[in-house]
């Protein structure tokens, strides 16, 4: 079999660990939007929506299934969803996005990644103000037209539509409170959503050298590692 084999069997545990991670972030989604929405699909469109994403990464619908009735059952622990804010090298404004049902441990490996990296974990409000909350969803692009869905979406919150010509998808920006409306929307339209996020957008840009850049993502990569770590937000361009 060879070096190829074992070439191509690295490649393919990589992708499986980075499925399984997406389905451990995904299934804490599930029990936080059913704690705080039931679990019932029809009435609580977060719920929804992280069903959509469960979907786009291919996550058994047992699996679903499954995180559903442990959020159902009222011993399971409560997530939070918390941000933290910091300085990586260089000055670069950070914002990580987590979910835990352990504060204490999360708090002190995230300072840890900071620490290591000669940043610096910062207060509340220290960085977040140099950054937007957007939502944005991607749907199937297959039978619809840009410039028509456009005009019938703006009354909804539409800020940008753009075609990912690649994988044939819209994606749609709006800002974060108008996600709802959004979402809603799409549905009363029947659009194919394939997955829907809430992201951070810097409002300000940050040029490094390509030795500064690799200093700062070796420590965003660590944290993105982490498993209470659901995304982290830069201003790198």
């Amino acid at each position: 079999m060879g070096r190829i084999f074992e070439t191509r069997k690295a490649t393919m545990f990589k992708r499986y660990a980075k499925m399984a991670k997406a389905f451990t972030k995904i299934g804490r989604d599930i029990v936080m939007a059913v704690k705080t929405g039931g679990p019932n699909p029809d009435s609580n469109p977060r719920l929804r929506s992280i069903m959509q994403n469960a979907k786009a990464v291919n996550m058994p619908k047992t699996n679903v299934d499954a995180a559903i009735k442990r959020a159902s059952d009222k011993d399971t622990s409560n997530y939070e969803e918390i941000i933290y804010e910091g300085y990586a090298p260089h000055g670069v404004p950070v914002l990580v996005e987590c979910t835990t049902n352990n504060p204490t441990r999360t708090v002190a490996s995230i300072r840890m990644y900071f620490s290591r990296a000669e940043g610096a974990l910062g207060t509340n409000g220290s960085v977040s103000f140099m950054f937007e909350r957007k939502a944005l969803f991607k749907i199937e692009a297959a039978g619809l037209n840009k410039d028509d869905l456009e005009l019938e979406l703006i009354d909804n919150g539409l800020e940008e539509i753009n075609l990912d010509e690649e994988n044939n998808q819209l994606i749609i920006q709006t800002a974060f409170t108008d996600f709802g409306n959004m979402q809603a929307a799409l549905e009363e339209r029947k659009a194919n959503v394939i997955e829907t996020n809430k992201i951070f957008i810097p409002t300000t840009s940050k040029e490094l050298t390509e030795e500064q850049e690799k200093e700062v993502m070796a420590m965003i990569e660590k944290m993105e590692d982490d498993d209470d770590v659901v995304a982290v937000y830069h201003n790198i361009v």
